[in-house]
């Protein structure tokens, strides 16, 4: 399994290059987000067993997420503590090619539009808001309020143009249509907790998933939102993230506190298929590769980046 150390940086977030099967990115921060810079590591997968390191961006303050363009195999955005969102170039990586500062607070979560027809990056962040930006602007396209409490994450239909969800700290889920920034589309309480990620299906476009800080997973189907058509079980911390599979329709991955990862298959049971547990620390990143079948990367606040195939996933992929 290739694992990559990044010393005395913690992990917040892995994603897999769009357009190269063996190229990802992480963002870390010093002393686990709480003080200190953040350092961005852009890796390609050289072997079975090892990585090439292709660029590293340092920052005076953590780096909590990232994200490819889909446009341009070069950029990739940031968003840090100090409430700045970071437009960087993989091909010069002394300084940002632009800085988009106007969050008031930390930003959490940051995701490139999935359709083709826009070209636009969401930002979340602990002020409560959520952003709209053109990243060939120098300022926010709209700002979309709502909700009460800091929002973790903010994420695009596969599916749908303009169309986007975020969850929150109070326990919300909100559907938004981008050119609609006064008030979200729908409105729905998914947890009786925190709600830290949200992920859209790949195969169904009224399906998403929830993960919460009570180690609860729920999916929901937008057509039908008295209840969750699936509550997955196990993690006994925070999830900190969940993803659906790009290339299985009932398949989620999930990262937690208990310090591990999971896979799940909601139309076979409740509880995980299969659990892995090679962090010491908090799992904070996830990422599927679109390119290769079955194919994951997490990272943690153990330093540690790993990249490898769950046995549960190899022998869906052989079938």
């Amino acid at each position: 399994m290739p694992t990559y150390l990044t010393p005395n940086r913690h992990g917040y977030s892995v994603r897999f290059s769009p357009f190269q099967s063996n190229r990802l990115v992480c963002a870390t921060s010093q002393y686990f987000g709480l003080a200190g810079g953040g350092t961005l590591f852009v890796l390609d997968l050289v072997s079975n067993d090892s990585f090439e390191e292709v660029a590293r961006y340092e920052w005076q303050d953590g780096l909590f997420d990232v994200v490819w363009s889909e446009s341009n195999p070069n950029i990739l955005v940031a968003a840090s503590g100090d409430g700045i969102l970071h437009i960087w170039d993989v091909n010069s990586p002394k300084a940002p090619a632009k800085i988009l500062k106007e969050h008031k607070k930390e930003v959490y979560s940051v995701d490139w539009s999935q359709t083709r027809q826009e070209q636009h990056v969401l930002s979340a962040s602990w002020d409560c808001s959520i952003k709209l930006w053109d990243p060939t602007r120098s300022s926010s396209l709209s700002t979309f309020l709502g909700h009460s409490q800091l929002v973790y994450n903010a994420m695009w239909s596969p599916h749908v143009p303009s169309c986007f969800a975020s969850v929150s700290g109070d326990g919300t889920m909100k559907i938004w249509n981008s050119n609609v920034p006064q008030k979200a589309s729908m409105t729905m309480r998914v947890h009786d907790a925190e709600v830290l990620s949200c992920s859209w299906c790949k195969y169904d476009a009224n399906i998403l998933a929830t993960g919460g800080s009570d180690g609860l997973i729920r999916g929901w189907d937008l057509r039908s939102l008295a209840y969750p058509i699936f509550e997955q079980k196990g993690c006994e911390y925070a999830v900190r993230r969940v993803q659906f599979s790009p290339h299985y329709l009932s398949i989620l991955a999930s990262v937690s506190y208990d310090f591990t990862t999971r896979i799940w298959d909601f139309k076979a049971s409740s509880e995980a298929v299969e659990t892995i547990r090679h962090h010491s620390e908090f799992v904070y990143g996830l990422d599927f590769n679109n390119h290769i079948e079955g194919q994951i990367a997490d990272c943690g606040w153990d330093s540690l980046i790993h990249v490898f195939t769950p046995r549960s996933l190899t022998s869906l992929s052989s079938c």
